[in-house]
């Protein structure tokens, strides 16, 4: 039985592929689309309803399940919309402040909620693999990181940035928060022990790359991903789609809750 799936924001980049994805597979079928009332004539060709917004489009479509990635704003709206209406809802948007997180995560105990900043299995296994080695290697090791991104990405550092370099701080029982260090300029001193250094890079059409550097005595280890195209995280949000279909609300499930 194929997966019913709502895209949000259907015009643009992100909501493009997802639309082309769904269309193209036999286990999902493209329900319904959501886009901007100024865009909706250019969605309206999908041979699936499209509307201005989820309220006019979810009464036609029980069950199906929202895929969003807009905007940290726009994804909360949609959750809320989605409460009210017993949807499910897989969240790929990134930047969402601490607040819009509870927020989601409150929602999240009456629908079935799926968030992730990051939707690629290659960098959620990451996420497995890392404070393993971050352990072996022992605390000799400065932990650093970069990440570069396109031109048009309005958050820095990325949300997958801090994802990887929450879990390094984890591994070594540090408080991320305290350790956390986005930008050096003028004379900083020494590096502290404690430290995690996050850089930020952005610049023509790079979909994602993200570089964990291990600093050692006499050594270095670089552990890297990159991403080649959009469809990583598409295939990865409808993976998370599939899998939300039928699960109960109670917590907000992420990319781990699936391996």
């Amino acid at each position: 039985m194929s997966c019913k799936v709502i895209i949000m924001g259907a015009g643009g980049r992100m909501g493009g592929t997802l639309v082309r994805l769904a269309r193209a597979g036999a286990e999902f079928e493209l329900a319904g689309v959501v886009e901007r009332s100024e865009r909706l004539a250019e969605v309206r060709n999908l041979g699936c309803p499209a509307a201005g917004s989820l309220d006019e489009l979810l009464p036609k479509v029980p069950g199906a399940v929202i895929v969003d990635f807009t905007a940290p704003e726009a994804s909360v709206d949609m959750a809320r919309a989605a409460k009210r209406h017993g949807n499910p809802a897989v969240i790929g948007t990134t930047g969402l402040t601490p607040e819009q997180q509870e927020e989601l995560r409150s929602i999240a105990r009456d629908v079935p909620l799926f968030w992730s900043p990051n939707m690629s299995v290659g960098v959620n296994v990451l996420l497995k693999v890392l404070p393993e080695l971050t352990r072996m290697l022992g605390p000799a090791y400065d932990l650093e990181m970069f990440e570069v991104h396109h031109n048009r990405k309005k958050d820095a550092p990325s949300g997958t940035a801090i994802k990887l370099a929450q879990c390094l701080a984890e591994a070594r029982g540090w408080d991320y928060d305290t350790v956390k260090n986005y930008g050096r300029e003028g004379i900083t001193g020494a590096r502290p022990v404690e430290e995690i250094g996050v850089q930020t890079l952005r610049g023509g059409d790079v979909v994602g790359e993200h570089t964990v550097f291990f600093f050692g005595p006499g050594e270095r280890v670089e552990v890297t991903h990159r991403a080649h195209s959009r469809d990583t995280f598409a295939q990865g949000a409808l993976r998370a789609a599939k899998w939300l279909a039928g699960r109960k609300p109670g917590t907000l499930y992420g990319m781990s809750d699936m391996f």
